[in-house]
């Protein structure tokens, strides 16, 4: 009678084991197994670890295809976290069938090896099983959380999300403190500070290379000409590409926060003249607060008096932390990747190569996004509580972001190419863009991927899950936003780029612009989170009074800082880029690819560490090490 050992594969978070009944059934080419209960005498099954059983069958099965697993309540409920499991045939082949889910209630999973794309299916066996599970995922559905934002999850609570999407029991933070506080409570009055963070701050997306003054930002040479050190005129600097701009136009006309009838809050929508000095420093010389020029709207210089100066700064600072929260951080990192992840789920069965690839990348991010629709930008959540935006502002200020979102701008050397900040020859401290650089071209490992299973471009464009997956993100996750997102794809490099644009999102962007707030919006005056008096329209009325009058109070300060400090800290069980320790894949030649990609990061990591040596200033956000490999916080 032959046997086959079967091995399973426990989950080791807490709360993985469990005590329920577990029965197994082999599917072959040749018939299926009866269905048995998987069971030692006086042992404690399925707990954390691996447990091997073995099924006897009356005659060879054949190829295995199919491996069914149920779980039936012995007691109470209990849930159970299956990692793999394994078969060894009589012949001695072992055959390994991922699972990387939960098992709720009384529930089955039905596994295979999962090598094929759909098109590679041969048998109805396959055929239904893959159909099935397709039918069952496109159960999740979208959600129009807010009108004008992009689709969500049909969640209103993070417990009633699908158990394999919600948090770990074990989810924590690692409380540590990170380097450069101090350094910026001691230098944000200082330009070169202020210009700095512009490069390598929270939000390092919004300089651009000036080319032309605008028309509503009438700056003379005149008004700056003693800012400029190499003898050449406003104009000849521009020409030279000397001269950056900040330009906040999307915060104007947004609805200031109401919600506290005894505090009155502002917002303005800055503009900003930087510029690059003999020592390749970014200073700022103009600010005008206000989006219009007028006489009630003067441009700020720096031979203003002091308080003039520091106060036109600090709504500048004030804008670009609403411009970060809102747009650069919640909208362009965490809502996208969002959609991509529902996207999968819908359209891409577990067996699917890319499913398997972007699995790792869009951990926790459902989860994390329905805890913050729950508390965070939810009426009288911590936005209401603390941020100028709350109270409806940072609705209106996604709404206008997604009207110009595109595709392009996800791919990072395309969105940098567009601001004009490109080359690192004019711009050596941009480490934003460098690091960026690096870990973009070693994220494009999918390319090894993707060749592996797309043998030519026809192979793409025959997957039918693959183009419903891009379907699914423009026309149901975009709400049809074709003009800018596309629909289809029809070669292995559109393939490959979209997926780097998914995991360098989830990844290395969301790191970049997530786990330095609390280093540098910790300290109030350099991101104030609202503003209590309205921006000056004229100058020669800052003095000290005036700045400490215009910066939150100590209950929003409170709510401000407790937030920035949170969204700071790393899990204390994090996964970083290229940590892949479920084994979704099994085939040798993407684990080479994954373990080449794991080599470059590190190679990066180290020339980012070398770089870094002795620098008041350090820049991690981009180090591999230091990037988790989803958007989780």
């Amino acid at each position: 009678m032959p046997s086959y050992i079967v091995t399973v594969s426990t989950g080791t978070q807490w709360f993985a084991g469990t005590d329920d009944y577990i029965y197994i059934t082999l599917v072959g080419t040749e018939q299926c197994s009866e269905r048995t209960l998987l069971d030692k005498p006086l042992y404690n099954d399925f707990e954390r670890g691996v447990d091997s059983y073995d099924l006897w069958v009356g005659e060879d099965l054949g190829d295995i295809m199919l491996v069914k697993i149920e779980k039936k309540k012995y007691w109470m409920q209990d849930d159970w976290y299956c990692r793999y499991i394994t078969v060894k045939t009589p012949a001695g082949d072992y055959m390994e069938f991922p699972c990387f889910r939960w098992l709720v209630d009384d529930n089955e999973v039905v596994l295979r090896d999962g090598r094929f794309l759909p098109q590679d299916d041969k048998t109805s066996v396959v055929k239904q099983h893959r159909q099935k599970e397709l039918e069952l995922r496109r159960k999740t559905y979208w959600k129009e959380w807010q009108p004008g934002f992009p689709m969500s999850i049909d969640s209103n609570r993070h417990r009633d999300l699908p158990r394999d999407i919600q948090f770990d029991s074990e989810k924590g933070v690692d409380f540590v403190l990170n380097y450069s506080k101090e350094y910026v409570m001691q230098h944000w009055k200082e330009d070169f500070m202020f210009g700095y963070q512009f490069l390598n701050g929270c939000n390092p997306v919004v300089i651009e290379k000036c080319t032309k003054l605008p028309d509503k930002f009438p700056v003379t040479h005149g008004m700056v000409s003693v800012c400029l050190e190499r003898e050449l005129t406003l104009e000849q600097e521009i020409e030279a590409g000397n001269m950056y701009i900040a330009d906040y136009a999307v915060l104007d006309d947004i609805r200031p926060n109401r919600t506290d009838p005894c505090t009155l809050q502002y917002l303005t929508a800055p503009i900003c003249l930087l510029y690059k000095n003999a020592q390749d420093k970014i200073v700022p010389i103009a600010i005008q607060l206000k989006q219009t020029p007028g006489k009630e709207n003067p441009i700020f210089l720096t031979t203003d008096d002091q308080y003039d100066w520091l106060l036109a700064k600090i709504w500048v600072r004030s804008a670009d932390f609403q411009h970060h929260q809102t747009i650069t951080h919640l909208f362009r990192t965490h809502l996208m990747t969002e959609v991509f992840a529902i996207a999968m789920y819908r359209q891409l069965p577990a067996v699917h190569p890319v499913y398997k690839l972007l699995i790792p990348h869009v951990r926790f991010t459902i989860a994390i996004n329905t805890k913050a629709r729950e508390q965070l930008i939810c009426e009288c959540g911590i936005f209401d509580k603390a941020n100028a935006t709350g109270g409806g502002g940072h609705i209106q200020l996604v709404q206008k972001a997604m009207k110009s979102l595109t595709f392009r701008s996800l791919c990072f050397p395309d969105f940098i190419k567009a601001h004009g900040m490109d080359k690192q020859e004019e711009l050596p401290t941009y480490f934003y863009r460098d690091d960026g650089y690096k870990v973009w071209e070693a994220t494009k490992f999918v390319s090894d991927v993707v060749c592996i299973y797309y043998k030519d471009d026809d192979t793409v464009q025959q997957d039918e899950e693959i183009q419903a997956f891009v379907k699914d993100v423009c026309s149901f996750g975009m709400q049809d936003f074709d003009y800018c997102f596309p629909k289809s794809l029809t070669t292995r490099e559109e393939l490959t780029e979209y997926l780097t644009v998914i995991v360098f999102t989830a990844s290395a962007q969301h790191a970049a612009v997530n786990f330095g707030q609390y280093d540098w919006c910790s300290w109030i005056p350099n991101a104030p989170s609202t503003m209590r008096m309205p921006p000056p329209d004229r100058k020669g009325l800052a003095n000290v009074n005036l700045i400490i009058d215009s910066l939150p109070d100590r209950g929003r300060s409170s709510w401000h800082l407790g937030a920035v400090w949170a969204l700071s800290q790393y899990q204390d069980n994090e996964l970083f880029l290229g940590m892949y320790p479920d084994e979704h894949f099994i085939e040798k030649p993407v684990k080479a690819a994954m373990e080449k990609f794991r080599k470059e990061l590190a190679e990066i990591s180290s020339s980012i560490k070398q770089r870094n040596e002795g620098k008041k200033l350090p820049y991690y956000n981009m180090s591999p090490d230091k990037i988790p490999n989803s958007v989780a916080v």
